[in-house]
């Protein structure tokens, strides 16, 4: 009898818990409280989706928007329109007690008119790498889920420490990451790609520039002479358009054929897998570096 009258209370101070307030401030410094842990969450940006599957919170997940594709049970989560363009009326129609936004890709008025709805909002912008794990944590505490989410963040910090200790103080390669061809685009210093750049050794040539995504001219990238261009495009394949370098023999990323690929949703997307994209971008400059004794 004693035993189970143990069991009881233990079972009824875990049910008052997953009920309890819960509170985290987002990357915009706002703090979001919940009168109890998420049961219904929409995301505005496909990493959003991904990472909250990451956080052990997918089932929780009612909403999100078109590309929304990692992991495969994300493609059957309702759309809500684009991360541009949203449908505010669907949003409203799922009747979330949690959104969450992405700040440098969804517009301040749907965050404002959401807000103004009644709906909780947090606002993401993991600009750092150690910024994903850290909104992994923020994620399972709003949505109950800690236990998954915390060993998430930890082996998550724990690769990029080891990816640190490997490449960070190897020699620097000058980088140039091509984001599209029209307009010619790139990563600015405060884009997350830099930082994935700097992780492996690398410089990123318009890493002074303050925007996240600069428009950048031909002439500019070749006055910087990187020793390495990667490129990521749209898909999986790697772009024709890389290739568009190789009129361009005065650049030592070219007279080297260090010219590289990257799949964009391993390094383009805010989530785990961004660690993948960052291995892949190690070895590129790795390789580069070994063409210097050829």
């Amino acid at each position: 009898m004693l035993k189970r009258a143990f069991f009881l209370l233990f079972c009824a101070v875990a049910s008052l818990a997953s009920a309890a307030e819960v509170s985290v401030k987002d990357d915009a410094g706002a703090t979001v409280r919940l009168a109890r842990p998420a049961q219904r969450i929409v995301t505005l940006a496909p990493h959003l989706a991904e990472t909250l599957f990451a956080a052990g919170a997918g089932s929780r997940l009612v909403g999100t928007v078109e590309y929304s594709d990692f992991p495969e049970a994300a493609k059957k989560i309702p759309r809500v329109g684009g991360y541009s363009r949203l449908d505010l009326e669907a949003i409203a129609a799922l009747k979330p007690d949690l959104v969450i936004a992405w700040h440098s890709g969804n517009t301040p008025a749907h965050i404002d008119k959401l807000r103004a709805f009644g709906f909780p909002v947090y606002v993401s912008q993991p600009d750092r790498i150690d910024d994903i794990a850290s909104e992994i944590e923020r994620f399972g505490i709003l949505a109950g889920t800690r236990q998954v989410s915390d060993e998430v963040a930890r082996r998550l910090r724990e690769r990029h420490a080891e990816l640190q200790k490997r490449y960070s103080q190897r020699a620097p390669v000058r980088t140039f990451y091509q984001i599209w061809k029209q307009p010619l685009s790139s990563v600015g210093g405060k884009q997350i790609i830099s930082s994935v750049i700097r992780l492996c050794g690398g410089v990123n040539v318009f890493g002074q520039l303050d925007a996240l995504a600069p428009v950048v001219t031909v002439e500019s990238v070749v006055a910087a002479n990187p020793e390495a261009i990667i490129a990521s495009g749209m898909g999986e394949a790697r772009p024709e358009w890389l290739d568009d370098w190789k009129r361009w023999t005065s650049i030592t990323a070219v007279a080297r054929n260090n010219l590289f690929f990257i799949p964009p949703d391993l390094i383009q997307r805010h989530t785990p897998r961004l660690l993948d994209g960052a291995e892949l971008l190690c070895r590129h400059l790795e390789t580069a570096r070994q063409q210097r004794s050829k």
